[in-house]
């Protein structure tokens, strides 16, 4: 493809823009389902992602003011622009009324993000029967007046995440509702996350659209981030389940770092996540909110089962640390 022999001299640590907003590189978090609040935005940041999302956030929750998503999902920290590469914070709503959307991105604008992202490729039941997600690539009309309205309410530059069958919606996104980018992941609704995504589909996208494409999808591994950027010839890469526990994926896909974390970087990374849940939702909320989180540093550590059990079953964020403090002190009798 010619677009790729063109391009073979950019760099994934090259500056870009999306509607206009500088980004200081091409490697971005993904708007991480249930998981992707301010303080796993800073973690990307200080890895070096130069552009993190938010989670999914319902437009109709924002609209209707509900408390949880208004004090929670909508807090951006200001240490999220200073970290790493500094950069941008993008927020991600889902909805498929375009009035509740126009609210609720004027509502995300005054919070301060500095663009927003549509989810139209989600392919959870309990958002698709709503019509939200990747109902709205069914429906080509609602899914431009959406973004439209989402653009029009906030001020902001647009992008929309899409799935496979979100190819030729593309090009009516950019043509009629005027958004900013795309992000494609390559893989149909059907089979979610399993399978090869289709990166040849990716690079026909690339070339089709006037407007910058970040693809994501199976990007687990430095080196098969770096292929897939120049084989699609995408704008910018994003990191979404192979970053989860592992923000040093970051850093070797940028080239900062060359081999994995020493055990005793893991615990401190760990420590550092549950410093930031306690700060953000109380020490009660943030026992049962990390029993999530646990499960990617024991496994990156190699630790045993009962080592987990007993993370799941510890009632207090004392107890949590404890456990963790002894896993440092066998890391430290053990050199």
């Amino acid at each position: 493809m010619a677009r790729r022999t063109l391009e073979a001299v950019r760099s994934l640590t090259d500056p870009w823009e999306l509607g206009g907003i500088a980004i200081p590189n091409r490697v971005v978090l993904a708007p991480l389902a249930g998981i992707g609040n301010w303080f796993v935005r800073l973690q990307a940041k200080r890895y070096g992602a130069g552009l993190a999302f938010s989670e999914m956030i319902s437009s109709f929750a924002i609209h209707y003011e509900n408390p949880r998503t208004l004090d929670e999902l909508l807090v951006i920290d200001p240490r999220e622009r200073d970290a790493g590469p500094g950069g941008p914070v993008a927020m991600q709503l889902f909805g498929q009324d375009p009035e509740v959307m126009r609210a609720a991105a004027a509502r995300v604008a005054e919070a301060g993000a500095d663009m927003i992202d549509l989810n139209m490729g989600c392919p959870v039941p309990k958002v698709c029967k709503t019509g939200a997600g990747a109902a709205l690539l069914k429906d080509p009309d609602t899914a431009v007046a959406v973004a439209r309205a989402a653009a029009e309410g906030s001020g902001l530059p647009v992008t929309v995440k899409l799935r496979a069958e979100g190819f030729d919606v593309a090009r009516r996104l950019v043509e009629e509702a005027g958004v900013a980018g795309i992000t494609f992941h390559p893989r149909t609704v059907k089979v979610r996350h399993k399978g090869r995504p289709d990166y040849d589909l990716a690079a026909e996208l690339v070339q089709a659209l006037p407007v910058p494409v970040i693809v994501s999808g199976g990007m687990r591994e430095a080196e098969h981030v770096r292929w897939a950027f120049e084989y699609t010839g995408a704008e910018a890469i994003m990191l979404a389940r192979g970053s989860l526990g592992n923000p040093w994926l970051f850093e070797q896909v940028l080239g900062t770092r060359e081999g994995e974390p020493e055990r005793e970087e893991v615990l401190d990374e760990w420590a550092w996540v549950i410093d930031r849940a306690e700060e953000h939702l109380g020490p009660e909320r943030a026992t049962r909110y990390l029993r999530k989180f646990h499960p990617w540093y024991i496994e990156r550590l190699g630790e045993a089962p009962s080592v987990q059990d007993g993370l799941q079953r510890a009632e207090t964020l004392a107890e949590q640390r404890a456990l963790i403090d002894g896993l440092r002190a066998l890391t430290a009798s053990a050199t």
